[in-house]
């Protein structure tokens, strides 16, 4: 197999990864300068911070997936590659790929994050993670089949088992997941299933740290707690998992949860990058970089977003891996190298907070901005808007405005279906 990348003149950068790094790198790059060749496993970019309501049943998948060629189609000189990144060769300036070999004269990674499970081979076999639209509807596909065989369980304990549901993690993803999950249990499963007993079935969130979203202030913490606790989610904290056998959830302090569906929201990590010295790696495999964004110890070679490890005197553990720290780096790249041929000029990147928020079901949410940090409807509001408006194209965002309007006025959601799929051998 070969890339097919036709020769230029122009200086080629290739992008692996085309998260909200990526994408926006490859967006605001000058084609007219550069050739661009983007890199992914996937043919679309997915929209991860609303993949649990794909989980849930919100919203359909894709409503938050967008094919690159699309989006790319007006834009010229740039290349997509449906590959995967194999190695780096940074003495030849090539990258080997799934497709085959390609030189490069900048090369930038932002690959995103991988699921860490600390090691518990049990949890990684039998738990559910959600770091992609597929193992969200993998998810979602979980959930209801287990509400399906909970009707035909043969004891009491199994089939509270099976309406059971228990998420691991207590930072955003783990606190709007419960929050929609419990909605989903008290609003819409009790009508799919009237001959279940709902008061069998519960919604676990297990942190291991002393609070929920821990990243946020203590006052948020404390307020989302109590608005999960009114969606009557069972909110454990300093509590580790210690194993899980696919039927019974063991903690380190000697509690055991009969639990069927473990989504684990625990931890993220750096998938290695073959041919990256093992030196420039810090905590979580994130790779550390100079101010520019540029690899230490590596001449035109940068990563930026999730994997990139920048300290700035308000962030002396790096940046958060957030979206915001990814959209934010990837402009300040493309803005150097739109401006400058000699990387030596580039200008350094600081990271402006604008701040984080979590929602936690209908008309709840926490907000923490520079100015003010609040709690409730307005938060709620705010939550929805700016997640509409970050979404990729005017269709989406009208198909996912129709569809919260409908799950809003109509407390159902409409996707709830098991799809069975079938891989070719």
């Amino acid at each position: 197999m070969k890339l097919n990348i036709p020769n230029s003149n122009l200086p080629r950068i290739i992008i692996v990864g085309a998260g909200f790094a990526g994408l926006k790198l490859a967006q605001k790059l000058n084609s007219n300068k550069y050739q661009i060749v983007l890199i992914d496993k996937n043919n679309y970019h997915q929209f991860q911070p609303l993949f649990y309501q794909v989980a849930t049943a919100s919203l359909e998948a894709s409503s938050i997936t967008f094919p690159l060629r699309r989006i790319f189609r007006k834009k010229k000189n740039i290349h997509i590659r449906y590959a995967e990144l194999i190695d780096v060769k940074s003495e030849d300036n090539e990258i080997n790929t799934s497709l085959g070999v390609l030189k490069y004269n900048h090369l930038v990674l932002c690959m995103g994050l991988e699921t860490n499970y600390y090691n518990l081979d049990n949890v990684k076999e039998f738990s559910y993670p959600m770091k992609s639209v597929t193992e969200a509807m993998q998810l979602r596909n979980a959930i209801l089949e287990n509400f399906e065989k909970a009707l035909t369980a043969e004891s009491e304990e199994e089939r509270s088992g099976m309406m059971n549901i228990a998420v691991i993690g207590g930072g955003p993803t783990g606190v709007e997941l419960s929050g929609a999950l419990a909605e989903m249990k008290k609003y819409i499963l009790p009508k799919d299933f009237p001959e279940l007993n709902f008061n069998d079935s519960h919604i676990y969130l297990i942190e291991g740290s002393n609070r929920i979203l821990h990243s946020f202030s203590e006052p948020s913490s404390i307020k989302a707690e109590k608005y999960l606790n009114k969606l009557g989610v069972k909110v454990f904290t300093n509590s580790v998992v210690k194993d899980y056998d696919g039927k019974v959830l063991m903690l380190i302090d000697g509690r055991c949860i009969n639990v069927k569906t473990l989504i684990w929201a625990a931890g993220v990590t750096v998938s290695p990058v073959n041919g990256i010295d093992t030196a420039v790696y810090t905590k979580g495999n994130r790779i550390k970089v100079n101010n520019c964004n540029l690899i230490l110890g590596l001449q035109n070679i940068y990563a930026i977003g999730d994997i990139a490890f920048l300290t700035e005197e308000k962030f002396p553990n790096g940046h958060p891996q957030v979206a915001q720290v990814a959209l934010q780096q990837a402009k300040n790249l493309a803005k150097n190298f739109n401006k400058f041929s000699d990387c030596s000029k580039f200008l350094p990147f600081k990271y402006k907070d604008r701040g984080s928020m979590a929602t936690i079901g209908r008309n709840r949410a926490v907000a923490e901005f520079p100015f003010a940090k609040f709690g409730g409807f307005l938060a709620w509001l705010i939550w929805t808007f700016i997640h509409l408006m970050a979404i990729v194209g005017v269709k989406n965002r009208l198909l996912i405005f129709i569809n919260w309007a409908w799950s809003y006025f109509s407390s159902d959601k409409s996707f709830r279906l098991i799809y069975k799929i079938r891989n070719r051998e």
